[in-house]
Formats: C-alpha cells, sequence, structure tokens
C-alpha cells in the first residue's frame, strides 16, 4: 500500500511512501516541455509543462508513480483495489486512461483549481497500457500550495473529496478516513486532563500519553490516522535542510518494514519515500537500502528538450564513519 502527504513551512512539499513487495525499477524521471505525450483517445500533447516525479518508463512513455510539474501543482496515483472502477469509452467526456492521468492534469494545469476544470468532463476509461501491463488500481491525491484534493474512479461514478487533511493512503474510499477521524477526536499533542472520574485524581506517568490510542498498525486505515496526526502537528523550521528531514520523519511514521506484513508474493515494505521542494522543482528521495538522502533537481536539466531525463535509484546503504 501506500501514503501520500502534503506539506507547507517556507516551502511547499509533496511526497509519498510506495509500500509493496517488490520493484520495477523505477527511476527519477523528467519530462521537459517539448517531450510528446501521445494520449490515447486525445491526441498528441507535443508542448506542455515540465515536470519530475518517480516513473518506471516503457517504450519510452513515463509510467508516473507520483510527480510535480513546474507551476507547483503535485499529483500521486495509490493503490485502491476492489474500488478502482474504470470505465468504458464515453464519446462526450474526454477519455483519459489511468496511465495517462498523471500527464494529462500535470501537463496542462498550474492550480487544483484548474485541474477540477478538467475532472469536469473527464473520464478514466479502462485501457491496458500493453498486454504485459494491465492498469493498476489507483486512487489520486492532487495538491498545490493551498489545497489538495483527491480522485476516485468507482462504480458511482467519478468521486472527487476535498482534502484539508493533505494525506491519502488506500482503502476504503476517501469519505470514510475522514469520519473515521472523527473516532480520534479525543487524542492531543500536550499532556492530558483526566475526564475518567470526579471521584479518581488519575495523572499521567509518562510523557505521550495524550495520543494514547493512536494506531500504529499498518492498515491504511491506521495510516491515514497516525499520517494525519504526525502532519497537523509538525513543527519544522524553514530551512531547506529542516523542512525535508521532518517530511522524511512524517513519512517515516507510517513507513512499512520488511516481514511486518505478508502478501502472496513476499512481504510489502517502503521501496521508496519521495519529497519535492514543488517550489524549487527538488525531488527527494530514499530507499529501503539506502536512508541517505539523495536529490535531483529539474531546473538542472535542459527543460526545453523533447527527450525524457532519467536517473536510477541510488542503492545500498552510505555509511560515514566518523572516527
Amino acid at each position: 500500500m501506500c501514503t501520500a502527504v502534503a506539506y507547507k513551512t517556507k516551502d511547499h512539499y509533496f511526497g509519498r511512501n510506495l509500500d509493496y513487495e517488490f520493484s520495477y525499477n523505477e527511476t527519477v524521471t523528467v519530462t521537459p516541455r517539448n517531450y510528446p505525450f501521445r494520449f490515447r483517445r486525445m491526441g498528441d500533447m507535443p508542448n506542455h509543462y515540465a515536470m519530475i516525479g518517480m516513473a518506471f518508463v516503457q517504450e519510452d512513455y513515463p509510467l508516473y508513480y507520483d510527480a510535480t510539474n513546474e507551476k507547483g501543482l503535485s499529483m500521486a496515483g495509490l493503490n485502491f483495489p476492489g474500488n478502482a472502477d474504470y470505465k468504458p469509452e464515453d464519446p462526450n467526456k474526454d477519455n483519459i486512461t489511468p496511465f495517462e492521468f498523471i500527464p494529462w492534469i500535470l501537463g496542462q494545469c498550474a492550480t487544483v483549481s484548474e485541474a477540477r476544470d478538467k475532472l469536469s468532463m473527464l473520464s478514466l476509461f479502462k485501457e491496458d497500457f500493453s498486454p504485459k501491463l494491465p492498469l493498476s488500481p489507483l486512487h489520486w491525491m492532487i495538491s498545490d500550495r493551498d489545497e489538495s484534493i483527491v480522485v476516485e474512479s468507482v462504480k458511482d461514478g467519478l468521486k472527487v473529496y476535498e482534502n484539508p487533511v493533505g494525506v491519502m493512503t488506500n482503502n476504503p474510499t476517501f469519505d470514510f478516513h475522514m469520519l473515521n477521524l472523527s473516532n480520534y477526536m479525543g487524542l492531543t499533542r500536550n499532556e492530558p486532563v483526566s475526564r475518567f472520574s470526579d471521584e479518581l485524581a488519575l495523572i499521567p506517568y509518562s510523557r505521550g500519553m495524550g495520543a494514547i490510542g493512536l494506531p500504529g498498525d499498518l492498515s491504511s486505515a491506521s495510516r491515514f490516522v497516525k499520517a494525519a496526526f504526525t502532519k497537523l502537528n509538525s513543527i519544522s523550521g524553514e530551512s531547506e535542510s529542516e523542512s525535508v528531514s521532518q517530511f522524511f520523519h512524517i513519512l517515516a511514521s507510517v513507513a512499512q518494514q520488511k516481514g511486518c506484513c505478508k502478501v502472496e508474493h513476499g512481504f510489502e515494505y517502503t521501496i521508496y519515500s519521495s519529497c519535492c521542494n514543488v517550489d524549487k522543482g527538488i525531488y527527494y528521495y530514499t530507499t529501503y537500502e539506502n536512508s541517505r538522502i539523495t536529490g535531483v533537481d529539474m531546473y538542472r536539466e535542459e527543460l526545453d528538450s523533447s527527450t525524457l531525463i532519467s536517473y536510477p535509484l541510488v542503492q545500498g546503504q552510505q555509511i560515514q564513519i566518523q572516527n
């Protein structure tokens, strides 16, 4: 499964954990302004906003997991099995396949407001990338500096939810996660005050007891609550170092370790964590084997070119011996 987060200090940051049982050898990929996107039903987009993110590149096409464009709009697709429902082609809609969704929005939208306008005419239609690469069941979080939304294509149609938390995980649908937060409204980062009984003088015996009941398991519902509480109570300085460090700490609070979540083909774990400074176009990441933060700066590339630029992930722990 996965967790996505939007976070703001002086600059705005967007990123996610990718939790899965194996990697597709994804790369940090920059799509410059003149790379020609060729959509299955909507023609070509020869010119568009440049973008950077994590992608599995196949047949010279970036299958983005998450990305940010040069205007500061970000988007991530997270697993949504059992709920995602893609539609037949609709002649009255803009028919975009799910694997085209991120380029379609980020290529031409600068804000969440502009994305909403595109969504009003959108149908996510069912067409695989290739026989060997069927569609993944996904839902998406879209964020700019000021707001976030969640987009879900379900049996009832395309749902767009306001996301005041700036967090997204997986199943169930997003409206459940927002309602579920009410179960935890008593949590606090402050020292708790006893309401147990007027007849008992109960006192805290440890720091942190205001958050007793905060979930710690790996389910998507629990990760949503944990990430929301951590993010909304998070305090960071405004420097790039402090902000990026704090963002990765937020993601680490819901990271998955190998061996703790057994699935059919092995164990699910956090393959990578990402944090993009969307104001500066710098995409930072760590991997399961390498906790050192690595960055790729979109603006150091030739953004008026037509060729994809990809950087393989730096793997293997990098340990600095101090003495």
